[in-house]
């Protein structure tokens, strides 16, 4: 596994987060819930960066989903670990180390815990949204058909082609990708591929779309600095797009 230097970079967004830490499955979880009617059948799976469920800036996006109308849990599965939050000021962290102890073995299963719960709850659609090295899982849960919608943004970790391949063999979830310019994770040699083999030579079909962020950063979507007007467009454009491809497929 390995990441790039901006996966560990960005700024601290601004805000009051408004909704609670949760117990789910016995794994620990930040859940936003919508203040007016919603369908409790349905449920957002938030996959937070490295940084966690903690950082202010997933927690506010949480909620933002839940005022959309998604009850949305955001999943520790980083087991109370992530990466410290002054790395993104340029703090240095042992990250070899750091992957040892966030495998997949160690990690997957809060998920399928969290997933099971959440079913025994009354739950029977489940959306994703990734970011980063969330989006790894993001890919993971649809290959299996647990989620019926996913949502990766600035996605890392990935396999080009073959994960890409897979999902269109293995999974019915439609896909969103939110993209941008700099992006060594996800490069545009990869959007290219995706959009040929998910978008089947055009570059959307009702199942897969792919959003472009001129000018932003891997990160942008959740860590970006929106005193840049670029990035503000990129933030806020990416979560426009997560919100409506849930609204039409979740």
């Amino acid at each position: 596994m390995s990441l790039c230097p901006d996966c560990i970079k960005g700024v601290r967004h601004e805000g009051t987060p408004e909704g609670e830490i949760k117990f789910i499955g016995g794994v620990r979880c930040y859940v936003s819930t919508p203040s007016g009617e919603y369908n409790e059948e349905k449920a957002v799976l938030f996959l937070p960066s490295i940084f966690g469920i903690d950082l202010i800036n997933a927690q506010l996006l949480v909620d933002d989903f839940a005022r959309n109308g998604f009850k949305t849990i955001a999943i520790d599965y980083l087991n109370g670990d992530p990466l410290p939050g002054d790395a993104l000021t340029g703090g240095k962290y042992d990250i070899p180390a750091w992957f040892a102890r966030h495998g997949n073995d160690q990690t997957r299963p809060n998920i399928d815990k969290v997933v099971a719960a959440l079913k025994d709850q009354g739950v029977k659609d489940f959306g994703s949204t990734g970011y980063c090295f969330g989006a790894r899982y993001g890919f993971d849960i649809a290959f299996e058909n647990i989620s019926k919608v996913t949502v990766v943004s600035h996605p890392s970790l990935l396999k080009v082609p073959e994960d890409l391949e897979k999902y269109k063999k293995l999974s019915k979830a439609p896909l969103l990708i939110n993209s941008c310019t700099f992006d060594t994770q996800f490069p545009k040699e990869s959007q290219a591929e995706a959009d040929r083999i998910l978008g089947e030579g055009a570059q959307f079909t009702e199942t897969y779309r792919r959003e472009y962020f001129e000018g932003c950063t891997h990160g942008f979507a959740i860590r970006g600095d929106v005193s840049k007007p670029e990035v503000k467009v990129g933030k806020e454009g990416s979560f426009k797009a997560a919100v409506l491809f849930f609204k039409n497929h979740l």
